[in-house]
């Protein structure tokens, strides 16, 4: 490029390129022609850019935006105008109006205004034990299990291919059986222990299959007593459903449902149980309206007992709580009800 300036700058004074070229080629003179298309090369036009014919103007600021951008200083305010520029600004809506709680068609209270209670309650100390009879009225577990929502259907059917691939086929059938007779025989047990008002015999204390559960519900058992009922069936007469509830008695003072559940991942809170609170919902209303209970309920309980006998979890609900969740289970019930 040098050599090319230092040409032309020649060029333009024809008397010292005379003399510079005159003692080089004395004996054969070089011609100009080699000089002027030398001169031609360097002036050749550049090639046309295509970005020239881009409309600078329209995109100044994008491209000043995109030029200027640092990710250090990236904000959620540099992101939105970023977009703003590449893809317009966004279009403004009304914010969604929230869903109204729904209510059921049919509302049965969870309290019977008319069932009356005997001023002095049956002589024998015994809990009601009645047996589950074979009718055509849905059970609670079943309404629960066929109205269960799409997300819970997911998670239960991923959980279910999960263990199949740990277990295989015969191997998580087993794994099912063997939960449902632990669960089984924690009831047993729970029941010697209400019914004798002692602690559990020496074989299940020793039983490495529900030890651990009944480690872990010690703490909570102190806490109950009055045991007025014991894995007995109970009947919605209205609503015409049926169930059966492992335990009625008081805990802290407070006459309530109680559901016995194992578990071996922690459930710290409610919500953890699933529907559970739903099936004890359901379980007082059916109490509260079948004649073969002389007494109403209005609280609720669930104790989670844990296999290694890590200590249980209580969840107490009282009458607001359980006035919540009974709506929600007659609308599970209206849903079964329209599917059938």
């Amino acid at each position: 490029l040098v050599r090319m300036n230092f040409l032309q700058l020649l060029s333009r004074r024809p008397e010292k390129l005379e003399m510079l070229f005159q003692i080089p080629f004395c004996q054969k003179q070089f011609p100009y022609m080699c000089l002027a298309t030398s001169t031609c090369l360097y002036s050749k036009k550049k090639k046309v850019n295509s970005y020239e014919q881009v409309d600078q103007e329209k995109y100044k600021n994008l491209v000043s935006s995109v030029t200027s951008y640092k990710t250090s200083a990236q904000t959620a305010e540099t992101i939105f105008e970023e977009d703003n520029l590449l893809c317009g600004p966004l279009d403004k809506h009304r914010p969604p109006v929230k869903a109204e709680t729904k209510t059921p068609k049919t509302w049965v209270p969870l309290i019977n205004p008319n069932k009356r209670i005997p001023l002095l309650n049956s002589d024998s100390n015994l809990p009601i034990k009645i047996a589950l009879q074979k009718t055509k009225m849905p059970s609670v577990t079943r309404i629960l299990q066929q109205t269960i929502s799409p997300q819970q259907a997911f998670y239960l059917e991923r959980w279910k291919q999960k263990m199949i691939l740990e277990l295989g086929e015969e191997g998580f059938a087993e794994y099912k059986k063997n939960l449902f007779l632990q669960g089984e025989l924690f009831h047993a047990a729970l029941e010697s222990i209400f019914l004798s008002e002692e602690m559990a015999t020496k074989e299940q204390r020793d039983d490495v299959a529900i030890s651990g559960y009944l480690s872990s519900a010690q703490h909570v058992l102190k806490d109950i007593s009055e045991v007025k009922a014991l894995e007995s069936a109970v009947q919605h007469e209205t609503l015409q459903y049926l169930g059966l509830v492992d335990c009625v008695a008081k805990y802290r003072g407070q006459l309530c449902v109680i559901d016995w559940k194992t578990s071996e991942k922690p459930k710290p809170s409610l919500k953890n149980t699933f529907d559970n609170p739903l099936q004890v919902a359901a379980y007082i209303g059916a109490i509260n309206h079948d004649a073969n209970y002389d007494f109403q309920v209005s609280c609720g309980l669930i104790v989670v007992a844990y296999k290694n006998g890590s200590p249980a979890h209580p969840h107490f609900m009282d009458p607001n709580l359980c006035s919540q969740y009974w709506n929600k289970w007659l609308l599970r019930l209206e849903e079964y009800m329209d599917r059938n």
